[in-house]
This record gives structure tokens, sequence and C-alpha cells, in this order.
């Protein structure tokens, strides 16, 4: 059975104050309601995370508990179900879920793109709170908020699919080595596919999940997410001059902490 999001409207976004009404969400500032709301749904998504509990004793992690959990936190954070469904089908048809997250460093094994993915979304709700709180009370905050309703299902998308673009980029080789008693062993290696044309690593990863969900199209606070996550070093010359520009956007410096203390922190 379905679960129903649980992201429901609050009574300024049923008088038409949102991205689904006729009224810009580029013009008006957070209340105290849609902070409350923001604070509230994200712990409610990380209790369906707790739920499933996917990774066990450190590094140790349930393959099928990790989909599940994914699956069931795309129902509860995606309120159309139209788009909510098209997300978790694109997950199953592509190898998200069998996928390494890189070929040498950090969750570089049979589902480790998954397991990644979800970390850093976990890293993500886990601070929302208190990075938010931080955040508006900057300077910065009003000229965003100002603009745009920040909600926990943008935090969700943002980080859940912020590495869309390693889905069906390796291929598996297997090399000869030897274990520790001088026996020969084929082990196998992850390696790009020579043929993979990507956009870059970030806005490949913004390509997929607007083909997924077009009404994306609306928040671009969440697609800079996406785009800038990894920083400096993904971004051409050019992309650099105004770099400084997209850390006013929380979302940005949010999925890069969450995704940097991922793969340092939980080496995955």
């Amino acid at each position: 059975m379905q679960q129903k999001p649980f992201f429901r409207q609050t009574n300024r976004q049923k008088e038409g104050i949102f991205f689904e009404s006729k009224i810009n969400p580029w013009d008006r500032q957070m209340t105290q309601e849609e902070k409350d709301k923001l604070y509230s749904d994200a712990e409610r998504l990380l209790s369906v995370y707790n739920e499933f509990s996917p990774v066990k004793d450190g590094n140790n992690f349930d393959k099928e508990a990790t989909k599940n959990c994914i699956l069931k936190m795309n129902q509860a954070a995606i309120e159309n179900q139209d788009e909510c469904k098209a997300f978790s089908a694109w997950m199953e048809e592509s190898a998200f879920f069998t996928s390494p997250a890189s070929t040498r460093f950090h969750g570089n094994f049979e589902g480790g793109l998954a397991l990644h993915s979800l970390t850093v979304t976990r890293q993500a709700l886990l601070v929302t709170k208190p990075f938010m709180e931080n955040y508006f009370l900057s300077p910065a905050a009003k000229k965003f908020t100002e603009k745009y309703t920040v909600s926990a299902s943008d935090i969700y998308i943002s980080a859940i699919a912020h590495d869309f673009c390693k889905a069906d980029v390796y291929k598996t080789e297997w090399h000869n080595t030897k274990d520790i008693f001088g026996n020969w062993k084929k082990t196998p290696v992850y390696k790009t596919k020579t043929d993979t044309r990507t956009l870059g690593h970030g806005n490949e990863s913004v390509l997929r999940v607007l083909e997924i969900m077009p009404s994306l199209i609306k928040k671009r606070p969440v697609l800079e997410a996406i785009s800038r996550h990894m920083g400096f070093s993904d971004l051409s010359e050019t992309e650099s001059y105004n770099y400084t520009n997209f850390l006013d956007n929380p979302l940005v410096m949010l999925i890069q902490f969450a995704d940097q203390s991922a793969a340092q922190w939980y080496d995955c």
C-alpha cells in the first residue's frame, strides 16, 4: 500500500501562495509556520530512514533495506503521485540501486550509489533544523527567503538525486590479483564506460532529474543544489566566476556538507 505524503499544504499554500499556484513563489518570505513545517517534515523523513535502518555496524549495509527505504521516502516526500512513480521507476529501471558511487573511492562497491545517496540524504535531514535556523539569522537569508520557500521535499530531492549522473556509467572489469596466501583470484574493478557522454557531473544529474520530474523547472534552488554540490571541483573557469553567488542558496551549502560528510566520515 502506497504511503500518503505528509507534506500537506499549509493554509497559506491553500490560499495560492506556493509553487503550484499562479503566484510566483519568489516574491515572499517564509513564515514561522512554514519554517516549523520544514523542521517537522524533515524529522518525519528521518523516521522513515530509522524504520529501515539500512546501515548496520559501521559500513555493513543491507541492500534490500536501502532500496526499500529510498522507495518509501520517495512516496513520503514527493507529493505529485505521477512524478513520484516516475522517480521510483527510473531508479529501478536504471542501475541506480546496483551502481557503485565511484570507481576507487567512497562507495566503490555494488549498491554504493544508492547507499551514498541515502547517506547524503540522512546527513542533510539530520542537520536541517540547526543549519536553517542559523541561516535564517544571517543577512543573506532575507534576500533568499523573500523569494523562495524551502521545504523538506526540496532537501530530499536535492540530496537523493545529486548523483543521478552516476547510474549506468560504470562497467565491471575482472583483474587478476593475489589473496593474503599468494593465491591468484579474480577481483572486480569498476571503470567508467568509454562511451559516456556527460554535461558535467552536477549538470548531468540536473538533466536527468528534470527528465523525470519536469515540475522541478520551477524550483531553481533545488537544481542549483544538485548542479553545484561538488563546489569548485566540477566547474569550468567561466562558471567559477560567479560561484559565490550560489552560496546564498542554503540548499547548495547544505548538500555540499551532506555529500562531503557522507564520503569522508562514513566512507560511502
